[in-house]
């Protein structure tokens, strides 16, 4: 019989196995698709294939970063991301301050209607959204992608804003106001500095989708200067031929963002999502 010691050292053995096979699973696809933007597109085919490109190049790269049309897919999902994520981080800290700090009529079935709208597969609402867009004439602008986005991110960031003010003592607010302040500024000056790890953890959540995002991007945008960064991987698969190289090299490019927010962000942001988990 093994002793308790030699159990826990080999139960921690086989944990950490299953993490480095867990790791490779993971990112093994990522690893392979950063190898394949540095080949010719003959080569990514080739058999037996190669791990390190024979004729290592920044071709696919050269080609999306000269190219306007390229470069515009990346502003236009910089500028709609960016404007999501704002709008969003705003509307939802005055809603989740309101839920948390105040009792009003039809509190709970404006709290049940936010969480059924997180329980609808958006692909259900694409023709509605859509047939709405068309009638706003807001077809193929900003607009139709920020606001069809808010929809989706907006009641998310309200229940994590939510569940992180209910965790800051309402004593705080009231000191504010016996000091002569107002609500404005108990919010502003007092609980939004103390809630930064919660803003920066729902403001990376609504900036990812709304920078993966592909569905509604394809449907309620129509020229080629409105498409996002995913509707312009998908329009290098051409006819007769699909410019791999290219398609991976876009790909990396597109993931960026999102790591470099990660990366610098990941202490408040990992902190951000377990904040609202226990009530205090």
């Amino acid at each position: 019989m093994l002793s308790r010691k030699a159990r826990h050292n080999f139960a921690k053995t086989i944990a950490f196995v299953l993490l480095i096979l867990g790791a490779i699973y993971a990112g093994a696809p990522i690893i392979w698709m950063l190898l394949c933007s540095f080949k010719p597109n003959t080569e990514i085919f080739a058999y037996p294939p190669t791990f390190i490109s024979k004729t290592f190049s920044l071709t696919a790269y050269t080609k999306i970063l000269t190219d306007s049309v390229k470069v515009r897919f990346f502003l236009n999902s910089y500028f709609v991301s960016t404007a999501v994520t704002l709008l969003t981080l705003v509307v939802s800290i005055f809603a989740a301050y309101s839920f948390s700090r105040f009792e009003f009529k039809m509190k709970k079935t404006l709290n049940m209607i936010i969480i059924s709208v997180q329980a609808v597969p958006p692909i259900t609402l694409l023709i509605p959204y859509f047939g709405l867009i068309v009638t706003l004439k807001l077809y193929n602008t900003y607009w139709a992608l920020i606001l069809t986005y808010m929809v989706f991110t907006l009641p998310y960031a309200i229940l994590m804003m939510t569940g992180y003010f209910n965790t800051l003592p309402r004593e705080l607010d009231e000191a504010v106001m016996i000091d002569g302040g107002s609500r404005s500024v108990a919010l502003w000056r007092v609980l939004f500095p103390i809630s930064i790890p919660g803003i920066i953890s729902v403001g990376m959540y609504t900036f990812m989708q709304a920078w993966n995002e592909y569905l509604f991007a394809l449907t309620l945008t129509k020229t080629v200067n409105m498409r996002t960064v995913p509707i312009g991987i998908q329009q290098l698969m051409g006819q007769h031929s699909y410019e791999w190289n290219e398609m991976m090299a876009m790909s990396i490019l597109g993931c960026m963002p999102v790591l470099i927010l990660f990366l610098f962000f990941q202490r408040y942001f990992i902190g951000g999502m377990t904040a609202g988990s226990v009530k205090s």
